[in-house]
C-alpha cells in the first residue's frame, strides 16, 4: 500500500497503514469464520424465509458473473432461499462470464433478470466519463444495477438484498480515486459536459431515492459472506465442482470494461495498482502471507498484453473512440468526481439527520 496512489492512506510508526489497521480492528466484529457466523447465519436465514412466506422470492441480489456474487448465488441456492437475481449486460461480459452465469443459475434454479441498458446511450454515458477522466468508470452500470434492484424489490415487496460485499476479500478498499455511484448530479454534469447522446432511456437512481425506497421498503443489505469462512480458491473449487464455472482471472476480470479499468486505467491515469488492495485483503483475512503476495505483485499486472489489446479495440470500437482520441485520453491528467458537480445537498442533509439520531 502506499500515499503516491490514494492520499487517503495514511502510515503509523511501524509503518501499518490506516486500512490494515481498521481491518485488523474488525475482525471478530464484523467477520465471523467461526460458530458464531453460524449462528448468525442461521438466524439471518430463518428471518429471511419468514419474511418470504407467501411471496415468490425470498430475496434478491445482483450477479455480474465474478466469484464474489456467484458463490454467494450458489451457498443461496444451497441454503434454500429462493433468490431473484438480477445481472445488468453492459456489452462487455466476457464469454467465460456469461457462460458462468448460465450455467449457475441454471443448476442453482434461480429466476435471472437480465438488464440490458440502451446500447447507444450506455456507452456514450461511458465515452463522456473518459473524457472526464475520473477513475470510477463504472458508476454508470452501478448505478443503473441498483436502479433496476430496488425496481424489482418493489415490484416484489421483497426486504432483503444479498451483497456479495465481504471481509475476506475485500476489507481493505482504497476511499481515493473513486465516488459514489448513487451520485446523479455526478453522472448529469459529466454528461452536460462530455456527452454527445440523450440518457433518458438509462435507468437511473438518486441518493435521495435511494434513502426513500429504505425507507419505504424497508430494504436491509445483508452480507452472508462475511459469516462464513470465506476462502477465493474454495469458492472457485466448489463452483466447478457444482456447475463447471471457469476461472477467469483475477478480482474484478469477469468483465471487459472492468478489466481494462483495473489492469490499464488506473495505474496508467492514477498509478493505481488494484491488486495491493485485493493482496492486503487475502493477508489481513489469513489466505496468504505478506511474502507469498509481494511474489504474486511481482509478476506483469496485464498478464495477456494480446487479449488487452483486443479488449481495448473492442471498447473503442464500441464507444466510438478514434485512435487519437484514445491516446488523447490516455495520456492527458487524471481527474476527480469532485472536479465536477456533486451533490453536496446530500451529504449536508445526512449529516444533520444523523446529528439529530434521525438515521
Amino acid at each position: 500500500m502506499d500515499n503516491a496512489s490514494d492520499d487517503k492512506i495514511t502510515f503509523d510508526d511501524e509503518g501499518h497503514c490506516n486500512y490494515c489497521n481498521n481491518a485488523l480492528s474488525k475482525i471478530g466484529k464484523v467477520y465471523f469464520p467461526n460458530e458464531e457466523g453460524k449462528k448468525r447465519l442461521d438466524e439471518m436465514l430463518a428471518t429471511i424465509k419468514a419474511d418470504g412466506s407467501g411471496k415468490k422470492y425470498d430475496c434478491m441480489m445482483g450477479i455480474s458473473g465474478g466469484l464474489d456474487s456467484s458463490y454467494l448465488a450458489y451457498l443461496g441456492y444451497t441454503w434454500g432461499l429462493r433468490i431473484l437475481a438480477v445481472h445488468v449486460d453492459d456489452g462487455f461480459d466476457t464469454a467465460i462470464s456469461q457462460n458462468n452465469i448460465k450455467k449457475l443459475v441454471a443448476a442453482a434454479h434461480i429466476d435471472l433478470v437480465t438488464i440490458k441498458p440502451d446500447a447507444k446511450q450506455f456507452n456514450n454515458l461511458t465515452k463522456a466519463y473518459m473524457i472526464a477522466g475520473v477513475p470510477n468508470l463504472a458508476v454508470p452500470q452501478d448505478n443503473i444495477l441498483f436502479a433496476a434492484l430496488y425496481k424489482y424489490a418493489r415490484e416484489n415487496n421483497l426486504k432483503y438484498f444479498l451483497s456479495g460485499g465481504n471481509f475476506a476479500l475485500e476489507c481493505i478498499l482504497q476511499r481515493g480515486n473513486t465516488h459514489a455511484a448513487y451520485d446523479l448530479v455526478n453522472i448529469k454534469d459529466i454528461h452536460r459536459r462530455f456527452g454527445t447522446e440523450p440518457i433518458d432511456k438509462l435507468p437511473f437512481i438518486s441518493q435521495y431515492r435511494v434513502e426513500i425506497n429504505k425507507r419505504i421498503l424497508g430494504l436491509r443489505t445483508i452480507l452472508p459472506l462475511n459469516y462464513i469462512d470465506y476462502n477465493r480458491d474454495s469458492a472457485f473449487k466448489e463452483l466447478n465442482e457444482f456447475c463447471g464455472f471457469e476461472y477467469y482471472g483475477r478480482k474484478h476480470l469477469e468483465n471487459i470494461l472492468t478489466a481494462f479499468v483495473q489492469l490499464v486505467w488506473f495505474p496508467k491515469k492514477f498509478g493505481v495498482d488494484k491488486r495491493t488492495s485485493h493482496l492486503s485483503s487475502m493477508i489481513v483475512s489469513g489466505q496468504m502471507t505478506r511474502g507469498e503476495a509481494l511474489i504474486e505483485l511481482s509478476k506483469p499486472l496485464i498478464e495477456d498484453e494480446a487479449q488487452m489489446s483486443e479488449y481495448i479495440a473492442l471498447i473503442k470500437d464500441r464507444l466510438g473512440i478514434t485512435d487519437e482520441e484514445f491516446k488523447e485520453i490516455m495520456t492527458s491528467s487524471g481527474k476527480q468526481h469532485t472536479e465536477y458537480r456533486t451533490d453536496e445537498l446530500y451529504s449536508a442533509v445526512i449529516n444533520i439527520l444523523k446529528r439529530y439520531e434521525i438515521l
